[in-house]
């Protein structure tokens, strides 16, 4: 019997057996989606042949040192255990999207042209504060180099380019179609060559005009150029929103970087961030990373199945099947906060949003700026090294970063979604889920929380009850500053009364008690 058609009858699954004996090329595999998507090909693929990894050496590592570093992620643990040789269907190629032909070999150039199936374009720099000219070089250039590669692979049935759902964030309502480019990416691009660095950065917030920032800018870009270069190849665009933690697999909340909501996560859980410039009541279109990784993986074979003239847009977004608000997103991660608690919380978690930019700015004078100076000259008298301020600053940044999306609302279709997941047998709906009908996001958000712990942070499990402990110090620690401000404004404005002062008199005793009590808590 032919080897396709018995892993399908023994799968029953469709898009399991369109992989079987299929070569693939990933472009940004050591990125947190890139690293998702290489496991669940192995693990939910088995018949995969081959796995080329687009990969360019860093500092004194090669991309074979890379690649071993990589497999070291606790993401490829199960795979470990329970089927290890298939790691060995992976296979690093030395290459650089910001390079002409992507810096490939004249030999890997041959072999992956002679080999390739499937190609899934995910390598882009995210950083949404990036110079307009390496994000140029990466997202828009890096875009038409792969396409002039994907020309030549004559075996070629899908490539599947990952872009993201706020390209057209300048539009209220975003359609799964491409938009025509806020500019020109041809003659932006003639720029790049002549134009000086510092003349360029200076001219970036005029060029990007409506767009918040330029990785939005130049994402638009990279799609409008995708369809001018490709042709007649079979291409599709997968736009996920914002992508955080694994909701189910292949471990339920990981993660493993400080972008975006998880660094609010971390840094509200520190007890660092404490208030953020956001609307509470508008939806938080946040998708967990096995979902757009999912998507990815059938739209490849739907690409493959039904050839089309038009490139299909599918836009993976929650805020269309199950929103949640950045209000209820606050509210559960602060409760799971106070359950998977940080170590080294330097005071008790506390993260409030407002909608007001001004009462956000003056929050963070006094709640950020003033404590993390006071932390750093009390730091510096003690002979310890001063981070506060460092810190400070470094959420200030991210804040504004991420202060658009979190005060933006947007209409996302996602037609194309809903009717490629309706076309599922039941058993690739089982094995490539990117339904969010049945998510939960208070269980979500609780294993988001205890994810950024354990993968992010690098905590262990059994921190917990000591660092419990620490956030049950810090609780009184508050409520004790808090009195003594209250304290202080009392003793200001009733000085002059008898009564007000035995009070006060009794109040101060009672808050000093409360102090006295407070290193007894280290015992329990």
């Amino acid at each position: 019997m032919d080897r396709r058609v018995f892993e399908t009858m023994s799968s029953g699954s469709s898009v399991a057996d369109f992989y079987s004996d299929r070569n693939v090329l990933i472009t940004g595999a050591t990125g947190f989606m890139g690293k998702v998507l290489v496991e669940k090909l192995l693990r939910s693929c088995p018949g995969v042949k081959t796995i080329y990894l687009l990969m360019r050496s860093k500092g004194s590592q090669d991309v074979t040192a890379r690649l071993q570093e990589m497999l070291g992620s606790k993401l490829f643990d199960n795979i470990r255990k329970s089927n290890a040789q298939v790691l060995s269907k992976l296979v690093a190629v030395e290459g650089d999207i910001t390079l002409p032909e992507l810096g490939l070999s004249p030999k890997d150039t041959k072999m992956l042209a002679e080999n390739v199936s499937v190609v899934f374009h995910a390598a882009a720099t995210v950083k949404f504060d990036e110079a307009l000219k390496l994000s140029l070089q990466m997202n828009v250039l890096g875009t038409i180099r792969m396409v002039e590669l994907c020309h030549k692979m004559d075996k070629l049935v899908a490539l599947i380019h990952v872009s993201t759902a706020y390209c057209n964030c300048d539009r209220q309502e975003v359609k799964e179609i491409v938009y025509p480019p806020p500019m020109d990416p041809y003659k932006l691009i003639q720029l790049v060559d002549w134009m000086d660095d510092d003349v360029f950065n200076h001219l970036t917030p005029k060029l990007i005009g409506k767009r918040p920032n330029t990785y939005t800018f130049t994402k638009a870009l990279a799609e409008y150029a995708l369809v001018q270069e490709s042709g007649s190849l079979p291409v599709t665009i997968v736009r996920p929103s914002i992508v955080c933690a694994a909701w189910r697999e292949p471990i339920a909340g990981w993660v493993d970087n400080l972008n975006g909501p998880t660094g609010l996560i971390v840094g509200a859980g520190k007890g660092m961030l404490r208030t953020f410039y956001c609307n509470s009541s508008i939806t938080a279109d946040i998708i967990p990373v096995d979902v757009p990784i999912n998507l990815m993986i059938v739209s490849a074979w739907y690409t493959a199945s039904h050839r089309r003239e038009n490139v299909k847009v599918f836009n993976c977004v929650s805020g269309a099947e199950c929103p949640i608000t950045w209000g209820e997103f606050q509210a559960y991660g602060m409760r799971a906060l106070k359950i998977n608690v940080l170590n080294d919380i330097i005071w008790y978690p506390s993260l409030s949003f407002t909608k007001h930019k001004f009462v956000n700015t003056v929050g963070v004078v006094f709640k950020h700026w003033i404590p993390a100076y006071i932390l750093d000259f009390v730091a510096r008298f003690s002979g310890r090294r001063p981070i506060m301020v460092r810190v400070v600053k470094k959420l200030a940044r991210a804040a504004d970063c991420l202060e658009y999306f979190t005060t933006h609302e947007w209409n996302f279709c996602n037609d194309n979604v809903q009717s490629l997941w309706q076309n599922l047998s039941e058993a690739d709906q089982h094995t490539f889920n990117f339904s969010l009908s049945t998510i939960d996001w208070q269980t979500y958000l609780h294993q988001y929380c205890l994810g950024s712990k354990r993968y992010v942070m690098k905590e262990d499990l059994s921190t917990l009850p000591a660092a419990r402990k620490r956030l049950n110090k810090m609780w009184w620690l508050q409520q004790a500053f808090r009195m003594l401000a209250v304290l202080i404004a009392w003793r200001l404005v009733m000085l002059r009364s008898a009564t007000a002062r035995r009070a006060y008199s009794a109040y101060l005793r009672m808050l000093i008690r409360m102090l006295t009590y407070l290193p007894l808590l280290d015992r329990i």
